[in-house]
């Protein structure tokens, strides 16, 4: 091995564990606190009085309080940097969470969870920001994907851990779903704390590398920037805007979002309404199910697509596998074995989605209009994750059952799949041409 050789591989590994198990785990207690009003409205909505319609709402605001605020703070984290800007919107966010176990109202929980997407707003782009700010654009997709799937992983230890709160905490009188924000809410406020003094926020600023190692990785990341630098400073936003194959990608983006968070939001009400004699723990724990599964596909799927350089099938199979078992759960709600089967094959079908997804936008994105255009499309379509919730939710008050939401669901995901077969093989060829930093055969997500 060469000595070049040898100070990258040791770089490399210092960034990599100095770096990803942490933002791994910040992204965890981040999703958790997302999802957390699901298991709580198992015992909330008859406290506050709350219907169907009004949680999907409340479910769905934190995403328009987060699509709002996103832009401006990726702003301000460029302005006062990553480490303090990460640890400012994890301390409030917790605070946001944790104020919510004093609701009384429906209208101060509405207040609360929007004021919570504004607080977590930009996170998880500033850290996608971050990461290239530490990692050379061949080892951007695994940090990426390695990520993501904290998604499924915060389920899974979400799911039990929330429930089990429930059922066996009830201190100084006040209701297990209360301690279910306290007690979820406050490792953000401590994380954010840590945050401020664990991160750093170039490699110019890290003690915990050598000069050598700090000189080499610097001049990297400049060299593979060094491109990209030039075509942002001439980037048109009104082309970027009038882009179709970006709009294309967002509503695209927009389906899988609406499915991901409307079966999401919902499952422990789906998983409470096949048997009246399960406790709240036991939800818990089959909710589990579907996400560890979840979670395994992803990362196959991903390296699979990977390997095979092969995206835009790799995209699409995956929508298709969502609308099929979210329909099927709707199909099968009397039989809780095959509705919970076809929960399990939708839930593949959306975690699977994502790490060829990312790489399709940026290989059919040129270099010019790709850094402004996956802010359009992150932005655009999280706005799914209001309309998700809140569908189901009016459909449930509407119809007085939960298949008909399941339908809508499985419909939107099947409009995304027809969107991803219009995509033209020359159109990703031809960006991968005139950006070969965005090749297939460099990315997983």
């Amino acid at each position: 091995m060469s000595q070049n050789s040898a100070l990258e591989k040791r770089t490399l590994k210092k960034v990599s564990l100095r770096i990803i198990p942490f933002i791994f785990i910040l992204y965890i207690i981040a999703f958790l606190d997302r999802v957390n009003i699901g298991y709580a409205a198992l015992d909330m909505n008859q406290e506050l009085g709350l219907t169907a319609k009004t949680l999907g709402f409340i479910t769905g605001i934190f995403f328009l309080g987060y699509f709002i605020f996103e832009i401006p703070s990726n702003i301000f984290m460029n302005k006062f940097g990553a480490r303090k800007w990460i640890a400012r919107i994890m301390i409030t966010w917790g605070a946001a969470v944790v104020i919510t176990a004093w609701v009384q109202t429906a209208t101060q929980l509405t207040i609360l969870r929007f004021l919570l997407g504004v607080a977590e707003a930009g996170f998880a782009p500033g850290v996608f920001l971050y990461i290239t700010f530490w990692f050379r654009p061949k080892e951007r997709a695994r940090a990426f994907a390695l990520f993501l799937v904290a998604m499924a992983a915060s389920n899974i230890i979400g799911a039990p851990l929330s429930t089990w709160i429930m059922d066996n905490i009830s201190w100084v009188n006040m209701a297990g779903w209360r301690w279910l924000f306290i007690l979820t809410g406050a490792p953000a406020i401590i994380a954010g704390i840590v945050t401020f003094f664990y991160l750093t926020d170039r490699p110019r600023d890290a003690k915990w590398l050598t000069d050598e190692e700090k000189e080499w990785l610097i001049s990297e990341i400049e060299k593979d920037n060094g491109t990209d630098n030039t075509n942002k400073n001439h980037t048109n936003l009104g082309v970027v805007f009038r882009n179709w194959k970006i709009w294309r990608l967002a509503l695209t983006y927009f389906a899988w979002v609406t499915g991901l968070y409307g079966i999401g939001l919902w499952l422990p009400t789906i998983i409470q309404a096949f048997s009246s004699e399960l406790t709240t723990t036991q939800v818990g724990l089959i909710a589990t199910i579907p996400y560890i599964l979840g979670g395994i596909t992803m990362i196959l799927w991903a390296f699979h697509s990977d390997r095979s350089g092969e995206r835009k099938m790799h995209t699409a199979i995956p929508k298709l596998l969502g609308a099929i078992g979210l329909i099927g759960a709707g199909v099968f709600t009397s039989s809780p074995i095959m509705s919970m089967i076809m929960v399990s094959i939708a839930t593949i079908g959306l975690y699977s989605f994502m790490g060829p997804f990312w790489s399709l936008a940026s290989a059919t994105l040129s270099a010019s209009t790709a850094v402004v255009g996956i802010a359009v499309i992150n932005s655009f379509g999280n706005l799914g994750g209001f309309l998700g919730p809140y569908i189901v939710g009016y459909l449930r008050d509407a119809t007085g059952q939960m298949e008909n939401g399941l339908y809508f669901l499985g419909i939107v995901l099947a409009i995304g799949f027809f969107l991803i077969l219009t995509i033209k093989k020359k159109d990703v060829n031809d960006s991968i041409k005139a950006n070969p930093e965005n090749s297939v055969k460099n990315n997983i997500v």
